[in-house]
């Protein structure tokens, strides 16, 4: 009997032995998981409170910054009715934040002439844009925000948050900026030709208003506001959705060259691919994916659909949503759609002002390209860096025929 109590006594210390054993082991893990969990955590807080958007390798360099301007001690720029009067007043800058200008209100107020309506050059709905000019000579234009309330505060930080770290020509540049007291401005580079949506339209939308810009034009523009999106979408980390992409968005320098404005309403993307963020809905009648606009589901395709419709627009002149056009006529994607595939029905949606000025094969071919990017699916919609690398041939040849023959006046739609 004593054997018998002596294994049972071995057996039992065996077992606790064990269970001792396991319980450390499972101590341990316990252990090094909160250590991994506290690195991470660490790592990831890091990461949102300094808000960076790294590029990836393809991405260009960034490009040098202005130095800041220091104000002169002592002076402090007086109200005035000129811009002149503004930059004779003294330096309007007073302090520089993260690659961006800081200013005083009363410094943009001189240098915009107070604000005055002789210096608005466009209203939109963040607010009015002034022209102004620095104290350097500098021309540039001032939107002064007027959202109220906590949405408006957010619109104010994500431009200035976005545009202070993203860098392309085809982007607009912001200067600097102003929040000071209950006021929010952004100090923007100025584009002497305003939004495209202005050189679209010239009666403001109506059917009688004859646009100015030629085929190559829009052609031209056409890409450069790709090139923007596509920087936006594959060139940084995580990718940056625009949200309001519309032909309002789209400014014009003295060139006719485009830089796509305007995010405020901008959100960081997935990373994941085919990753989507969730967020209430916002944008433009006419411009907002189905998709997006059902579930509120948005992805980079989201800002492409927006593309396709600004280039139905180039391509017919016609703004998105019009109910005084005759029945089925009245949304453009859903007017257009049936008939960006067949050859002989594109010529029938293209604005009459282009006839004579385009190549029949190319306007095909663009309008293969709107049909691709508005399709209701957005799986089926291409990606920008697809867009960009169909239109930059159209472009070329388009640049090079109008070289070798810079007098040529085509009386009809070449073949």
């Amino acid at each position: 009997m004593s054997g018998g109590g002596d294994d049972y006594k071995r057996e039992e210390s065996v077992v606790l032995i064990v269970i001792v054993s396991l319980a450390a082991l499972s101590l341990l893990s316990l252990i090094a998981a909160f250590a991994y969990y506290c690195y991470i955590t660490r790592k990831v807080s890091r990461r949102l409170n300094s808000h960076q958007l790294p590029k990836r390798s393809s991405s260009p360099a960034p490009l040098p910054l202005p130095p800041p301007v220091i104000p002169p001690q002592g002076k402090e720029s007086p109200s005035s009715n000129s811009a002149s009067d503004g930059a004779a007043a003294g330096a309007l800058v007073v302090g520089a934040e993260r690659g961006v200008q800081l200013f005083g209100y009363r410094q943009l107020h001189a240098a915009t002439g107070g604000f005055g309506r002789a210096h608005m050059v466009g209203q939109g709905s963040f607010g009015a844009v002034y022209r102004g000019v620095l104290p350097d000579g500098r021309k540039v234009a001032v939107k002064l925000m007027d959202r109220p309330g906590k949405q408006g505060e957010e619109e104010f930080e994500m431009e200035v948050e976005l545009l202070s770290r993203l860098r392309s020509s085809h982007l607009l540049g912001l200067i600097g900026h102003c929040s000071e007291g209950g006021h929010r401005l952004l100090v923007y580079e100025f584009m002497a030709n305003g939004c495209l949506q202005e050189h679209l339209y010239p009666n403001g939308g109506s059917c009688g208003g004859i646009s100015k810009l030629d085929w190559p034009t829009r052609l031209r523009i056409a890409l450069e506001a790709a090139k923007g999106l596509e920087y936006l979408h594959e060139r940084v980390t995580p990718p940056v959705i625009h949200r309001d992409f519309k032909s309002s968005n789209i400014l014009l320098d003295k060139d006719y060259h485009a830089r796509v404005s305007d995010f405020g309403l901008a959100k960081l993307g997935s990373d994941k691919a085919g990753g989507h963020v969730s967020t209430r809905v916002l944008g433009t009648q006419g411009y907002v994916a189905p998709e997006y606009a059902l579930t509120g589901h948005l992805t980079t395709k989201s800002d492409v659909y927006s593309y396709g419709v600004v280039l139905l627009e180039l391509l017919t002149g016609r703004v998105p949503v019009d109910m005084k056009r005759p029945p089925g006529e009245g949304v453009l994607v859903n007017w257009a759609l049936p008939m960006l595939t067949d050859r002989e029905k594109v010529v029938q949606i293209l604005d009459p002002s282009l006839e004579g000025q385009y190549s029949l094969k190319d306007a095909v071919q663009v309008a293969a390209i709107a049909a691709m990017c508005v399709q209701p699916e957005a799986d089926y919609r291409p990606l920008m860096a697809d867009v960009v690398q169909s239109l930059v041939p159209l472009v070329k040849n388009r640049s090079a025929s109008k070289l070798c023959n810079p007098n040529a006046q085509a009386s009809r739609p070449l073949d």
